[in-house]
């Protein structure tokens, strides 16, 4: 559930949303006021008692286990995310082959939470370092439902969709480009076969699986909430931190020196698994797949966003790749 933007968003299904909203007015007691899409199976709800998020999911078992495992977050002590609410006539929301959610709606402080200043990096770290001390109590319990997170073969896959998107990237970049980001990404894939060992012998924790800034939300209170754990898995939790990393690196101009002032991340830089790792180009390689996969190419804002991400601080990354393979000999 990513941060709510409360103008809503245009579009959508009117003729789904009326049938949606008709059927969720016969199962909850309240008179609902405002019904806002936000994405796709999203929406905002305001009723004259209370605010919640009405969120579907494909599966019940999927619903069940976000209902269940933040219920055990919040009795671990993890207490800065939501809840589900349980007020509805069924047991459970089902319309045209989705289950339905009644998630708390966090009321958001009127600066949204980014990646750009210190404070809030600082902040995001320390509380997903405290969301991966509670799941690490967690783990055992939910250990046989949830999937191992294999990095490698990931990145493996993404490398070869990229490679498959070919023609379409060269249409927008430069070959020499993305000759470059190919090397990168051989390099760090080649060498982290040799490191296989570091991100399967650490202890493990439920991983977030997508620390984005839109899944931290500050509220209205100044309290830092993470949210959505729709891809939660079980895995070592340097994972996660070199995700985190991956995602405030170019606010840091891909500097590793700024990097290592934050304490929590510093601690893996210094294993050379972990600096191979921020090698690899994950973001490039995810936004293009991303694009082609969704049919966007011809979206020339979606299009000039990820050209922009891969061209505007090519030079900055060209530099941590020498300066991170300096520290790896």
């Amino acid at each position: 559930m990513k941060a709510v933007n409360m103008k809503g968003k245009a579009g959508g299904d009117d003729v789904f949303k009326n049938r949606l909203l008709t059927y969720l007015k016969k199962q909850i007691p309240f008179k609902i006021k405002e019904f806002i899409p936000i994405r796709k199976h999203v929406y905002y709800v305001k009723t004259d008692e209370i605010q919640f998020i009405l969120k579907g999911y494909s599966k019940l078992k999927r619903l069940k286990l976000q209902e269940a495992f933040t219920d055990s977050l919040k009795k671990e002590g993890f207490l800065n995310t939501y809840s589900f609410y349980s007020f509805t006539k069924e047991n459970t929301l089902y319309f045209e082959q989705k289950y339905y959610g009644c998630l708390e709606f966090i009321e958001p402080h009127s600066e949204v939470f980014s990646f750009r200043n210190h404070k809030n990096r600082s902040e995001g770290l320390t509380l997903l370092c405290d969301y991966h001390l509670v799941t690490s109590s967690l783990i055992k319990r939910y250990e046989s439902i949830l999937p191992s997170f294999h990095l490698l073969e990931k990145w493996k896959e993404r490398t070869a969709l990229f490679s498959e998107n070919l023609s379409v990237v060269k249409y927008f970049v430069a070959d020499n480009i993305i000759h470059e980001l190919l090397d990168w990404a051989n390099f760090s894939l080649y060498h982290l076969e040799k490191e296989y060992d570091f991100f399967h012998s650490s202890p493990n924790v439920i991983l977030h699986g997508d620390v984005a800034h839109h899944n931290f939300i500050r509220t209205k209170n100044n309290k830092l909430y993470l949210i959505d754990f729709d891809l939660i898995s079980k895995g070592p939790k340097s994972t996660d931190i070199l995700q985190y990393a991956n995602r405030i690196l170019p606010f840091l101009n891909w500097s590793v020196q700024e990097l290592m002032v934050y304490p929590e991340i510093k601690e893996f830089v210094k294993e050379k698994a972990f600096l191979y790792a921020l090698m690899f180009p994950t973001d490039i390689f995810r936004e293009w797949n991303r694009l082609v996969r969704e049919k966007c190419i011809d979206n020339h804002i979606k299009v000039r966003q990820v050209y922009n991400m891969t061209i505007d601080q090519f030079h900055l990354r060209q530099r941590f790749m020498n300066e991170v393979k300096k520290m790896v000999k």
